[in-house]
């Protein structure tokens, strides 16, 4: 089901099929926000095991990090590094990359995580903002319906 239609900067539209929304940091019981903290995060997010999104393939927008204390004394793993609190995996479908394949029987997709600061806007302008410039057919893939 289709929950929102984006066109990108290239002209492309995709829809958007899926959205889940999470804190960045839930979870995190012990230590701060670190470097190593963060590469882990977010290499686990590009493996292909999430529950609904197991087939697709994924690009993470790479999202800034910041460094709130830079001032303060050296911590155990490095300075404290964070990411934007909330983190965004969505699911998009469109049309095949490949112009060759058939329009009926084939379609693209692609689930791309993002990374924002807060949910204050509605979600079909987030959603539109994070992936206006993604270069779909880099990404995608094509699949057979």
């Amino acid at each position: 089901m289709t929950l929102t239609q984006v066109t990108l900067n290239s002209g492309r539209d995709i829809e958007l099929t899926r959205l889940d929304v999470f804190s960045t940091y839930d979870g995190m019981l012990e230590g701060y926000p670190c470097k190593l903290i963060n590469d882990h995060l977010l290499a686990r997010l590009t493996e292909r095991d999430q529950p609904g999104y197991r087939s697709q393939p994924i690009h993470v927008i790479t999202p800034p990090r910041s460094y709130p204390y830079p001032d303060s004394e050296p911590l155990a793993f490095g300075p404290v590094e964070e990411l934007p609190r909330v983190y965004c995996r969505a699911s998009f479908r469109s049309s095949p990359v490949r112009a060759e394949l058939d329009q009926v029987l084939h379609r693209s997709w692609l689930t791309v995580v993002w990374f924002q600061n807060d949910l204050t806007s509605p979600v079909a302008e987030f959603v539109n903002a994070a992936v206006a410039t993604l270069a779909w057919d880099e990404f995608a893939e094509d699949y057979e319906l």
